[in-house]
């Protein structure tokens, strides 16, 4: 993480310099630290110069939430240990301040179209920046803008583009992790540079030209080859997150795309390191997770938002959490991660982490004849997803769900029930399969 810390301090460095405007693209494997490394950055900066305004910007508010409740925790206590007093709310301005959420930013662009105070801004998770279709959709419905005809990516570009002389965006991606409807990935950053602002210094990661996850077009692949900076530093290959493992994110992509080979290969190189089992019985996954952890370690129970029908288990992904008490309350609060009555979906918990997951399987995604059916719950039945975006976004649901866990996770498949027709048994079966067939202990 240091050598892309360093990456990015020369190329703002240069930037200012020689007044050029410039954007990175970011790339890491679940769990590699993007977060970290963004937030690491725009904290140097301001220590480098205040005058920078450094900002770090994100669409995913359980995230925001989380960060500014923690640093306002942190910085209360710090206070506290000094022997000085200062109300949260007091500790709250600063936070509040450096970590924004990239909609408010929009917005408050929209109203004035003078240039920004900052001059280094970090957007995480860019890759969920909305398309032109969604974003006009919005602006129109919401915001009264009926003529906006810009997509996310392009407009915060235009934004930071009203500076005469420099600045320096910071783009996070993660390959494979638009979940939500109309989040347009990489591609729709390329597509504005290559329109519109081509006096732009663009760096971005290699892994880019190889990864579809990251770029799947190759016009834009080869455009970039052809007009941008490769950098190899600007890629983070070795996950924080589970520590225990780096080829945690890659056994997980071969599960997913059903590489029943090298996903056992996969396993046994990290099963005695990175536990990972199933069970189908749901208070057996919550006595693992218990046993497991040990001291402060964080656990808790996580589920596709798609996953309607685990409510007769008890588990309800409609009911809203609050990010911040169920990631940083602790043990004796019932809304805390480790009462595991709460659960927190793919929404909730994309960029976050916990040191222990108990990844409860619904029947929206599930095997049948060795392929992924994708469903939806309408009413009291469910409906199959047709469209390849619809596909896509449950796919990488899944993908966020199995890539949470810093030191291990359980994995609960219901049994079913026949004489439910939105639980019938073929819907867990072949899924609880295939796991076992990959080698994976159950419990």
């Amino acid at each position: 993480m240091s050598k892309t810390a360093n990456c990015l301090n020369e190329i703002i460095e240069f930037s200012k310099k020689n007044s050029k405007k410039s954007i990175c693209f970011i790339t890491g494997v679940p769990g590699a630290g993007k977060t970290l490394a963004g937030l690491n950055i725009a904290t140097e900066r301001m220590k480098a110069d205040e005058g920078e305004h450094a900002v770090f910007l994100s669409g995913n508010g359980p995230l925001v939430e989380v960060l500014r409740e923690a640093l306002t925790r942190d910085k209360v206590l710090s206070e506290k240990e000094k022997g000085l007093k200062i109300t949260k709310k007091e500790a709250s301005i600063k936070s509040n301040a450096f970590i924004q959420n990239i909609h408010h930013f929009r917005d408050d662009n929209l109203i004035s179209p003078k240039p920004p105070i900052e001059k280094v801004v970090v957007f995480d998770e860019a890759q969920r920046a909305w398309n032109l279709e969604q974003a006009s959709s919005f602006m129109n419905r919401k915001k009264g803008f009926a003529d906006f005809n810009m997509s996310e990516p392009e407009f915060l570009i235009d934004v930071m583009n009203r500076h005469d002389d420099w600045c320096t965006i910071i783009c996070l991606i993660g390959g494979g992790q638009e979940i939500n409807t109309g989040e347009a990935g990489l591609e729709e950053w390329i597509k504005a540079l290559q329109n519109r602002y081509l006096n732009w210094a663009v760096y971005y990661s290699d892994l880019i030209e190889i990864d579809s996850n990251y770029l799947n077009d190759i016009n834009l692949r080869n455009w970039l080859k052809e007009n941008c900076n490769k950098e190899t530093d600007l890629h983070l290959s070795v996950s924080l997150r589970s520590f225990r493992s780096e080829k945690l994110s890659e056994f997980i992509e071969n599960l997913i795309d059903l590489n029943l080979k090298k996903s056992k290969l996969l396993y046994q190189e990290l099963r005695e390191n990175y536990p990972i089992v199933v069970t189908r019985n749901l208070k057996k996954s919550k006595k693992f997770i218990k046993d497991n952890s040990k001291g402060s370690e964080r656990f808790g129970i996580i589920a596709s938002s798609g996953a309607r029908r685990l409510r007769a288990h008890g588990i309800d992904v409609k009911n809203e959490i609050s990010p911040s008490n169920w990631f940083l309350n602790c043990k004796d609060d019932i809304r805390s991660s480790y009462f595991m009555e709460e659960i927190a979906t793919e929404f909730d918990i994309q960029g976050l982490e916990l040191d222990w997951t108990c990844v409860c399987w619904g029947a929206d995604f599930y095997l049948e004849n060795s392929e992924w059916k994708y469903r939806s719950f309408k009413g009291t039945k469910w409906q199959n997803i047709n469209s390849k975006t619809g596909k896509k976004y449950l796919k990488n649901a899944y993908r966020v769900l199995l890539t949470r866990a810093r030191q291990g996770m359980v994995i609960f498949i219901p049994e079913g029930s026949d004489e439910d027709k939105t639980r019938y048994k073929k819907y867990y079966d072949q899924t609880y399969n295939y796991l076992r067939e990959i080698g994976i202990k159950e419990i």
